[in-house]
């Protein structure tokens, strides 16, 4: 900016850079340091640039104090998932009979992560099991959605098939259907099966939701039920 004179003013900005590539400055001057007053913004009072600036130290540190406490609540948060997730895996490792399998993996799934209610189907599974309940029919329009889902389904019940698997379909309003496929690293593994997780909380599992961690429960629980459902069946 002008003023009346002609003279280029100077600015703010200019001082600051100044001040900035300048740092020999408050050497020369540092009675400065103590006769500058600043506002301070935890009230009105004046303060001195010293004490701002341990203020504003003041606030930083808080700042990372916050962000150091939310990293050891993820931390702790993960473990605890980590554990959980060992304990329904080594149940299923230790069950020595096929035909409780399925209804073991729901049930200590449920029990582990404090889902309210779980079912599961499987269709092709060989003939020992026919009379058991995850070997009951199911309809091959369930089986061409379960084939389509490349991830697990999370949203509400809209009455599907799948609740009808639970011990009170009435009060699934959130519902997670998750596919299970034996090898999954073979290039169009098919679906054999379905695990459904529901909860009462229509909120629980929404169509926002993360879905990796339900794959991985997904691919574990496939992999464990694979051996239930003969080649090709």
């Amino acid at each position: 900016m002008t003023n009346a004179s002609g003279v280029q003013g100077i600015t703010e900005t200019d001082i600051a850079n100044y001040l900035a590539n300048t740092p020999g400055f408050f050497e020369r001057h540092a009675e400065l340091l103590g006769s500058v007053q600043l506002t301070s913004p935890h009230g009105q009072r004046a303060v001195s640039l010293q004490e701002r600036q341990m203020e504003m130290l003041r606030d930083k540190i808080r700042g990372l104090e916050g962000k150091i406490i939310e990293m050891i609540r993820n931390g702790q948060d993960n473990v605890g998932i980590a554990d959980k997730l060992h304990r329904w895996t080594r149940a299923l490792m230790l069950n020595a009979n096929p035909g409780e399998l399925p209804e073991l993996l729901v049930r200590e799934l449920m029990h582990q992560f404090m889902i309210p209610q779980g079912g599961i189907r499987l269709w092709g599974a060989a003939a020992t099991f026919g009379a058991l309940p995850f070997a009951q029919p199911v309809s091959e329009d369930m089986k061409v959605f379960t084939a389509s889902l490349s991830v697990p389904y999370c949203g509400l019940n809209s009455g599907f098939e799948a609740s009808k698997w639970l011990d009170d379909p009435a009060a699934a309003m959130s519902m997670a259907m998750i596919p299970l496929r034996g090898d999954t690293s073979r290039a169009g593994a098919g679906a054999f099966g379905m695990l459904v997780l529901a909860s009462p909380d229509p909120t629980r599992y929404s169509a926002d939701m993360g879905t990796e961690f339900l794959a991985r429960i997904g691919e574990l629980a496939g992999a464990a039920l694979s051996r239930l459902v003969p080649p090709g069946g």
